[in-house]
């Protein structure tokens, strides 16, 4: 082991190898990442102009983050992708999405729909399955809901919706299996600090209120209610609230939560049930169908165990007491016309069209997105034992986690670091963002935090190198003016993750297609796996990482260092990790629990000292 530690440099001074990959120059490693702990957590400075309590904001994200009535089906929750214990996703069996981000040379979209493993959209995936690549470009995700257009709110749990055939391939004989993501399910651990979300970068920093895009949809607005009687659009604008913009884009997704055709203003029209003035309006229990458990570190006090939901009338009751008045007291309606132009009316004499909403139910996108960005705010993990021996404790860590953390920032031989950066350990954070939101790297110009490795070919998914639905560019650098002198390489870049909890966070990268840590670790080994096809639209070659053919020592030392990295309270989902009782798919199997015909699983409620840690990804 003293070899290794030789070999990997411990040394403060060191060569590093410079970015053309041939030329040395002599400089130190950077210092190795502080601990977490150092970090003020990110939040909008305007907040207050929104939120009017913060823990009943916090109670209320946490409840929608969890609730099963949210899904068009009754049953998928936000959670329902994010239920582990490192709050990611370890299923295994219809969780196979084929290729369908892949795209022609031209950028013309060239869906794959064909399941190249054999397994079918409802497969159980096994250890002899991966890696992925080079047999295939099928993506190991997350499943959601089924294909189907939606109809209405229901009275209960589930929307009204008509099931139409799928038309990916989801589908065994003439039934369709629940859809999967294209791509896979990330940790909502330590998100807080990412400067924008999903893996395309596609949920902006500033939240407006309405969707993910931000600033780039110039016609978002709420609507506001400074006196009950005249509610009026506004525009706004919530800096460092990525979360919130992520959150609102799974409830309306076909993909995940959704049938096709339903709206955030239906959502807030199912859990915020508005009756004329003298009549009641039928509500549905915050987390009905699940128990919450009397500890629960947030919930507790609204608990009705052994009783399943919350002691509260509605969801309305919870916005009431989070948010500012304004935002959701109002006399009047919104009516929405069939090209998307609201106009306040009086309330009808009769039932509400489908078309009409109440303040509450238009805003309810706002208030879905603040509330669960509040309460993701708490699910920071700082208190790993490597956090803790960077707080000063020299025995928080084992020598070959030290050798592996001193590998990782190693500018000849690891350089992990120059992607994972600072003590949030990605370079896609708001303050290395904020410091530098373009990287040159060879030459070469990037988004700070998204890379091309080499997971799979450009053309199998875009990526940052799209653009959105209204025709905008993901990327920050291709939107720049003047544009940067160097060549821009976006295209199949997708966000460095942080690294905190990963070995809880099986499988890895974008595709799901890395079975372990071990198998990681080998990818970074041989310089990534699509080399020849990592080439942008317009035909730049990107360069791709080096080459270092790591010695079993320091593999080792590396896998030690990640392991460090772990927070035992993420482990055994203690506060603020724990959370209500889950169900979710499990693909098809005997009827079971809430839905005749398909399996779910029974995620059990902990309190706020925790439980059993979860089964990791494929473990017996």
């Amino acid at each position: 082991m003293n070899k290794f530690y030789s070999q990997v440099g411990i040394s403060v001074v060191i060569g590093i190898l410079a970015l053309t990959g041939s030329v040395f120059s002599q400089v130190p490693d950077p210092p190795r990442p502080p601990s977490l702990k150092t970090v003020p957590v990110p939040e909008p400075t305007n907040l207050s102009d929104f939120v009017n309590d913060r823990q009943a904001a916090i109670r209320l994200g946490k409840a929608l983050f969890w609730e099963m009535q949210v899904g068009s089906d009754g049953v998928t929750a936000c959670a329902s992708c994010h239920f582990s214990s490192g709050m990611a996703d370890t299923r295994s069996k219809n969780q196979l999405s084929p290729g369908l981000k892949r795209i022609t040379s031209t950028g013309a979209p060239n869906p794959d729909r064909t399941f190249h493993r054999n397994l079918g959209p409802v497969g159980q995936v096994t250890g002899s399955d991966f890696p992925f690549f080079p047999a295939s470009n099928d993506v190991l995700s997350s499943q959601g809901v089924r294909n189907s257009l939606f109809l209405g709110i229901g009275n209960g749990p589930a929307d009204l919706t008509r099931q139409e055939p799928d038309p990916d391939g989801f589908r065994v004989g003439s039934t369709n299996t629940r859809r999967v993501e294209p791509r896979n399910t990330p940790t909502v651990v330590n998100a807080v600090f990412n400067h924008r979300q999903f893996w395309d970068g596609r949920a902006d920093h500033v939240f407006n209120g309405v969707n993910e895009m931000g600033d780039r949809d110039p016609n978002a607005r709420v609507f506001r209610a400074d006196t009950p009687t005249n509610p009026i659009p506004v525009q706004i604008q919530m800096e460092d609230s990525s979360l919130a913009s992520q959150a609102v884009v799974p409830p309306v997704s076909g993909d995940e939560m959704s049938a096709r055709g339903r709206t955030m203003r239906d959502v807030g029209k199912k859990f915020a049930r508005w009756a004329p003035p003298g009549q009641t309006a039928t509500t549905l229990r915050p987390l009905a169908l699940q128990l919450v458990h009397p500890e629960d570190s947030v919930l507790g006090s609204l608990s009705r165990w052994p009783q399943k939901g919350l002691h509260a009338a509605g969801y309305s009751e919870l916005i009431q007491a989070a948010f500012h008045r304004q935002w959701w007291d109002s006399s009047k309606l919104i009516r929405v016309g069939t090209d998307g132009t609201p106009t306040v009316i009086d309330p009808p004499a009769g039932p509400l069209a489908a078309s009409d909403y109440s303040l509450m139910q238009y805003n309810f996108a706002l208030f879905f997105g603040l509330a669960i960005q509040m309460y993701e705010t708490t699910l920071v993990a700082d208190n790993s034992s490597y956090d803790q021996f960077m707080d000063g404790n020299p025995n928080a860590i084992s020598p070959q986690a030290i050798a592996g953390v001193d590998f990782f920032r190693n500018q000849i031989r690891g350089q992990c670091i120059n992607c994972h950066e600072g003590a949030e350990m990605t370079g896609a954070s708001v303050r290395q963002v904020r410091a530098s939101p373009t990287r040159i790297r060879d030459g070469q110009a990037a988004d700070r935090g998204f890379n091309n490795i080499g997971v799979l070919g450009t053309l199998q998914d875009l990526s940052l190198g799209a653009k959105d639905s209204l025709g905008n560019w993901l990327s920050t650098v291709k939107g720049l003016t003047p544009p940067p002198p160097e060549p821009i390489v976006v295209d199949g870049a997708f966000k460095v993750p942080g690294l905190r909890n990963v070995e809880l966070t099986a499988p890895y990268f974008h595709n799901g297609g890395q079975l372990d840590l071990d198998a990681s670790i080998e990818f970074y080994s041989h310089g990534g796996d699509s080399h020849e096809q990592m080439v942008t639209l317009d035909g730049i070659r990107i360069e791709p990482m080096p080459i270092f053919s790591f010695t079993s020592e320091e593999h080792e030392a590396l896998k030690a260092f990640l392991l460090s990295l772990t927070d035992e309270r993420v482990r055994f989902q203690q506060a603020p990790f724990d959370h209500p009782q889950l169900f979710i798919p499990n693909g098809p199997g005997l009827p079971r629990a809430i839905m005749p015909g398909e399996q779910l699983m029974e995620i059990p409620a902990v309190g706020r000292f925790g439980g059993a840690p979860q089964k990791k990804f494929l473990e017996p």
